[in-house]
């Protein structure tokens, strides 16, 4: 097989799309066909292999009914300890390397998982039509890719899967990172996110790979102090002197502080990860150009992803079998861990349902029927504008990322878009509800000169809250009538500037774990709420009676605990 950067410069462009992208081209039917053969041959492999025979407990199913009747659905902690201690004898296929994920405290540091040479081969090829999806206008477009790719590095190093994506990229086609992988391995997140933007301003930069929440950040950066920043500390540069001295006059006949885009002319963004859309409107008004959403998993490789409209995801039907779990069967397995949820296939999930994704790896992978710990819903089971006749999806939420209140459900991406819409200018948030309490409770550190009013904030939570849980077709939000029934309230902590950022210097300090540095945003352990609650601070309370319709605010106190340290 030809690498996609040598079709590209034998002018094979529609050779080179049907590579890249032939499974947009795919009807339902020929989607299963291509997941029914591929999981057909991972069986043979899995039924020669010590962890198959431990995975499917002895069976040895020879086909697609068989294997989802008789296998039972796994979690990590079934591949412990071999996985964890990269054992690859019992592996199906000798893995090419490994790559890793976060763990649970208590249970591992860490997942590893193994990456066998087919697929990385494969999940190459895949990641090359994203970047193919992230700058064209139609099928076929291919006028925005440079013979020389540039791309600012901002994701996580090798061994991690973002940082193993970037050192993919590099089989289909030669590569400019800034800064490169082999840099980035050697220097924190903070030391290579500045270097790269350094290396960018001089070198240029095509491509933008990594985190949404980086081009927020520096967009935002560069828009405050464009008026501050001095040409002549660029005197021994002057290709970035120059690109700074364009920038500025493009702002000028703007009328507005210098941004991004005027010192650079994306040809694409990739972006993966829940703040994606949090940060869509803000990245176009910097870099003049939309995130191109991935939806991808360190066990899975790219499991999804958007096209050039930039609305629902789209699946790749060659990296794992996919079945769904739906909401019912969870709720039956809630109750009853015992029991095993009944899953569907992509040909017979509904619009509007959410479900639980379970996933097996193929081309000699080791993760079998595999509860990924991810909730999608399908939005539709067709793209008619773009003539795509695969159902779309979108990521909902993790299935621990749920604060339920009985009939108020309430998931991060709810409780992050009442956030920005409140108008307050944040650093971070938590949220979370104690055991038997009726009571969101939201920590939120506003930006160093924000000004605002801590009650209006809290009330435009609650009012977005509301709102949500009036449109909302799967009842997640507040729904009015059942907030007067259960008494529901929303109490806000401010906490003071630093708090997050202490967080992060006292878990460094601890040697954490790269993946552990940042609080998660629903329902932190209690470890995490003690280090942001280190300091007093006014707590506002927004209650709605049964009787009225009148909101009160109180004022609470909290008694003080130690002070972090940084």
């Amino acid at each position: 097989m030809l690498k996609a950067a040598e079709l590209l410069r034998q002018g094979k462009h529609e050779e080179l799309w049907q590579m890249c992208c032939g499974y947009l081209k795919l009807d339902i039917k020929e989607f299963m066909d291509i997941q029914k053969r591929l999981l057909l041959e991972q069986l043979e492999l899995l039924n020669k292999s010590p962890l198959g025979n431990k995975i499917m407990q002895g069976r040895k199913p020879e086909t697609v009914e068989e294997f989802r009747e008789l296998v039972p659905l796994t979690t990590y902690a079934d591949y412990c300890p071999e996985l964890e201690q990269k054992n690859v004898d019992i592996l199906p296929v000798k893995p090419a390397f490994w790559v890793r994920t976060s763990g649970r405290t208590g249970d591992y540091p860490c997942k590893w998982v193994p990456m066998t040479s087919k697929y990385a081969q494969e999940l190459s090829v895949i990641l090359y039509g994203v970047g193919i999806l992230s700058c064209c206008k139609d099928w076929g477009d291919l006028t925005n890719i440079p013979k020389n790719i540039k791309i600012l590095y901002s994701v996580a190093p090798r061994p991690y899967i973002s940082g193993t994506f970037a050192d993919l990229l590099r089989l289909q086609t030669p590569l400019y990172y800034y800064p490169s992988p082999e840099e980035s391995e050697k220097l924190n997140f903070e030391e290579r996110i500045k270097l790269g933007f350094q290396q960018a301003i001089s070198q240029g930069m095509d491509y933008f790979f990594g985190l949404s929440l980086v081009l927020e950040m520096v967009g935002e950066k560069i828009k405050q102090s464009s008026t501050n920043t001095k040409s002549y500390s660029y005197i021994k540069n002057p290709k970035a002197l120059l690109r700074l001295v364009k920038g500025r006059i493009k702002s000028k006949i703007a009328g507005r502080a210098m941004l991004p885009k005027d010192l650079w002319n994306l040809k694409g963004i990739v972006g993966s990860g829940v703040d994606s859309w949090v940060y869509k409107d803000k990245i176009y008004e910097f870099w003049g150009k939309y995130p191109l959403d991935m939806y991808s998993a360190t066990e899975a490789g790219v499991i999804a992803t958007q096209i050039w409209d930039h609305e629902s995801m789209t699946f790749t039907p060659n990296l794992n079998f996919i079945e769904f779990i739906p909401e019912d069967e969870i709720l039956k397995w809630q109750m009853d861990n015992s029991y095993q949820p009944k899953t569907l296939l992509l040909d017979e999930v509904k619009p509007g349902e959410i479900y639980e994704l379970v996933l097996t790896n193929f081309h000699g992978g080791a993760m079998t029927r595999y509860r990924i710990g991810d909730m999608i819903r399908i939005t539709s089971l067709h793209n008619n504008k773009l003539g795509i006749n695969i159902p779309q999806m979108v990521f909902e939420r993790r299935a621990d990322d749920l604060i339920s209140f009985m009939v108020i459900k309430l998931t991060e991406k709810l409780i992050w878009q009442a956030i920005e819409k409140s108008g307050i200018a944040y650093e971070d948030w938590v949220a979370y509800k104690q055991p038997g309490e009726t009571v969101l409770n939201i920590l939120i550190e506003p930006k160093k000169n924000w000004q605002g009013n801590e009650s209006d904030v809290l009330s435009n939570i609650q009012e977005h809250l509301v709102v949500s849980g009036r449109s909302s077709y799967d009842e997640s939000g507040i729904q009015e009538d059942w907030r007067d029934e259960l008494g529901f309230t929303v109490e806000l902590k401010l906490l003071p500037s630093g708090s997050f950022s202490n967080y992060l210097v006292n878990k460094q300090t601890e040697g954490a774990d790269l993946a552990h540095l940042k609080p998660p945003h629903i329902n932190p352990s209690e470890e995490v709420l003690s280090l942001l609650l280190s300091q007093t601070e006014e707590l506002i309370v927004v209650t709605k009676t049964k009787q009225a319709t009148k909101e009160t605010v109180e004022t609470k106190s909290d008694i003080n605990t130690d002070k972090i340290t940084a």
